[in-house]
C-alpha cells in the first residue's frame, strides 16, 4: 500500500498541480485544511514535491474534530479572524507563484446535532474570507489539484458493511482505483484518459449547442448555454499556458449555464456530503434561471444554507456530463464526498460559474452578468444522473443531437 500511495502521492504533484522547478506548494488552505489522520499521506505529498523541484512546501494543518466543536461551542468571530490570518500567509505564497493542493475528506455527520445557523455563520465567515483568493484560483490564476485521501469517521459511512479495522484500508483502496492510480505507470495513463476527456469535450464544442434538455424520472430541465461558451475537460492550461488537472478523480466535462436560461425541474440522485451535512432527495424548480422552490429529504436547512446564502446561490454555475459506465460509477459505491461522487454522475452546481466562455477568464467581474455567467460565494456541486437519463442539444443551427441516452453518451462518443 505504501508504493502505492507513493505512486499516487508523484500523481498529484506532476499531473494535477503540474509543479516546476522553483515553485513553492500548499497543501491545505482555507476550511480543507490536512487532519492528523493525513499527516503520512502528506508527507508523502511532500517529498514528492521536493523530488520535483519544489522550492518550498507550506502544509496547513488543522483537526476536524477542533472545527465541529468550535463552530458548535466557540467564538465564531475569533474564527473569522483566525480565517483572515490564514489567508495572508496563502497570498503571500500566491504571490511567489504557488501552486495548491486540497485534501477534501469531511466526515459526512460531522455537523449533526450542531445548530444550523451557527454552521451557516462559521462556513460564510470563511468562504468570504477567502473569495478573493479563490475567484482566482478557479479563475486559473493559480494551479491548484483537489485529491483525497482516508479518515476513519469516512470510512466508516462508506464501508459500514465492513469490520470497523478494514474500513480505512478499504476506502484507501476505492481512492486508488477511483483515481487511477494502481496501474504500473499512473502518469502514462493519465496522458491518455485526458486526451479521451478533451476529445470529448472537442465533439461537444463542434456541435455549437444552444440549450440542454435533461429528462428522467423527476426532473424534466432545459439549460440554454451561456454564449461564446465552451466544454472544458482535465488538462486545460493556468493563465500562463502551464497544463494541469484541478480534480483527481475527474470524468466530466463542462461548461457554463446562461444564468437566466434554466427552466424546469429536477432531482438529484445520490446524496450531497456539504461541509459534513448529509444532504439527501434534492428537488429545486427553476424559472428564468433562478430557483424558485427547493426541497431537500433530509438536510433541509443545509440546503436551505446553500441556496440562501446570497442572491448568487439561487443560480446555476456549472454544467457537468459524466456517464453512468464511467470507471467510478462502475464500483457502485457511494463516496458521500463530492469529489468522487460528481465523477460518477452528471451533475449540476448551484452558485459560483467557472467563466467558460471565450475571453472568460480575463473577464473582469462586473461583466460577468452580461455574458450570461452567475457569481456567488457558493458553489456546490450536486448529482443528477442516473441509468434512465436522457440529454438532447439543441443547437443553433435548429437541430436536435442526442448527446446521453439512458445515462451514457449517445452516437458512439464514449
Amino acid at each position: 500500500m505504501a508504493d502505492l500511495q507513493r505512486k499516487y502521492a508523484d500523481l498529484i504533484v506532476r499531473i494535477g498541480v503540474n509543479l516546476q522547478p522553483g515553485q513553492p506548494l500548499v497543501i491545505g488552505y482555507g476550511r480543507r485544511q490536512v487532519y492528523p489522520e493525513h499527516v503520512e499521506f502528506a508527507r508523502k505529498l511532500v517529498a514528492a514535491a521536493y523530488d520535483a523541484g519544489a522550492s518550498f512546501v507550506q502544509v496547513d494543518w488543522g483537526d476536524e474534530w477542533w472545527q465541529r466543536e468550535t463552530v458548535a461551542r466557540g467564538d465564531l468571530n475569533l474564527l473569522r479572524e483566525r480565517a483572515k490570518w490564514q489567508l495572508q500567509w496563502v497570498e503571500k505564497l500566491a504571490g511567489l507563484g504557488a501552486a495548491y493542493i486540497a485534501i477534501p475528506a469531511s466526515d459526512p455527520n460531522l455537523y449533526n446535532g450542531v445548530p444550523a445557523d451557527r454552521v451557516e455563520v462559521a462556513e460564510r465567515s470563511i468562504r468570504e474570507t477567502f473569495r478573493a483568493f479563490d475567484n482566482e484560483r478557479t479563475n486559473d490564476m493559480h494551479r491548484w489539484t483537489l485529491a483525497s485521501a482516508p479518515t476513519a469517521a469516512w470510512a466508516d459511512v462508506v464501508h459500514k458493511e465492513l469490520p470497523k479495522s478494514e474500513r480505512v484500508g478499504a476506502l484507501w483502496q476505492d481512492i486508488l482505483k477511483a483515481a487511477r492510480s494502481t496501474g504500473d505507470d499512473p502518469i502514462a495513463d493519465w496522458e491518455h484518459h485526458i486526451q479521451n476527456l478533451q476529445r470529448r469535450a472537442k465533439w461537444l464544442n463542434d456541435l455549437r449547442i444552444k440549450t440542454l434538455h435533461y429528462r428522467a424520472p423527476g426532473t424534466d430541465l432545459a439549460i440554454e448555454l451561456a454564449e461564446g461558451h465552451y466544454f472544458a475537460a482535465a488538462g486545460h492550461p493556468d493563465q500562463k499556458g502551464v497544463r494541469f488537472v484541478a480534480n483527481i478523480p475527474t470524468e466530466e466535462v463542462y461548461t457554463a449555464p446562461k444564468k437566466t436560461g434554466v427552466h424546469g425541474t429536477v432531482s438529484s440522485t445520490m446524496p450531497l456530503n456539504h461541509n459534513g451535512s448529509l444532504i439527501e432527495g434534492i428537488r429545486l424548480r427553476f424559472e428564468h434561471g433562478r430557483i424558485v422552490e427547493y426541497h431537500a429529504k433530509k438536510g433541509q436547512d443545509a440546503l436551505r444554507g446553500i441556496i440562501e446564502a446570497d442572491e448568487g446561490s439561487h443560480y446555476l454555475g456549472e454544467v457537468a456530463l459524466v456517464p453512468v459506465d464511467s470507471p467510478i460509477a462502475q464500483m457502485n459505491q457511494i463516496f458521500y464526498n463530492t469529489l468522487f461522487d460528481e465523477n460518477a454522475s452528471c451533475h449540476l452546481a448551484i452558485g459560483r460559474a467557472y467563466p467558460l466562455v471565450e475571453g472568460g477568464h480575463g473577464l473582469p467581474a462586473s461583466e460577468w452578468e452580461g455574458r450570461g455567467l452567475n457569481d456567488s460565494l457558493m458553489h456546490v456541486d450536486f448529482m443528477i444522473g442516473s441509468a434512465d437519463l436522457d440529454i438532447d442539444a439543441e443547437l443553433f443551427d435548429g437541430n436536435t443531437v442526442p448527446v446521453f441516452r439512458k445515462g451514457r453518451w449517445a452516437n458512439g462518443n464514449a
